[in-house]
């Protein structure tokens, strides 16, 4: 049966990121030209501090416990794990828990109504990890967004994932998942209700 969930605004780590990789020209064109020292050295510790996957990497833990000690989610809290799981992810790339960090980022930015920056996370993910261990949930976790009309509602696309799920991964529980998924597609969720309570009395006749 289909979770209804929810989701948030995308633009945050979009902004962080352009503040952070612009040239010295470029920030001085978009913020003013620097007065002291101290600002001119901005740019320049966040260059470093973005070249730092131990750092980095240590700072997306830390949010990661931060929400794993949440009992409800704090909007403010979850931003910044967005941006911390996303620089880690991007800037170090080449680190084995970086397509881990993607998919915490997806499942954040889905539950504060993030959803394109949950497709964004989740599409990066799939296209650069091919091996990884985890990438049927990530498909699948993208499949789900499309499956949703409250989300990116694309009975097509979800379709398509869902098939990709099963054949690229046929021995796997999430190629289970998405046998049972492709049975509830397009359907209501009154119709899916309906059909389980049916399932549900011949299973007991």
């Amino acid at each position: 049966m289909k979770k209804v969930t929810r989701i948030l605004s995308q633009f945050t780590f979009i902004i962080f990121l352009f503040s952070c990789t612009s040239s010295p020209e470029k920030i001085k064109t978009e913020f003013g030209t620097p007065d002291t020292a101290a600002k001119t050295e901005e740019p320049r510790l966040a260059k470093n501090y973005l070249t730092d996957c131990k750092k980095l990497f240590s700072e997306a833990r830390h949010m990661d416990s931060i929400l794993m000690s949440q009992t409800e989610i704090n909007l403010a809290s979850a931003n910044q794990a967005i941006k911390a799981f996303t620089d880690f992810a991007y800037y170090c790339q080449s680190d084995s828990m970086s397509p881990m960090f993607l998919i915490k980022t997806a499942q954040v930015a889905r539950v504060t109504n993030n959803i394109p920056q949950a497709k964004l996370a989740l599409t990066h993910c799939i296209d650069t990890y091919l091996t990884f261990k985890n990438r049927p949930a990530a498909l699948f976790l993208l499949a789900q967004l499309y499956d949703e009309k409250m989300y990116l509602n694309d009975e097509k696309e979800a379709k398509k994932l869902y098939e990709q799920i099963i054949n690229d991964y046929p021995d796997t529980d999430w190629a289970l998942n998405a046998r049972g998924a492709l049975t509830f597609l397009g359907k209501t969720d009154e119709e899916i209700i309906k059909e389980f309570n049916k399932k549900q009395k011949k299973s007991k006749g």
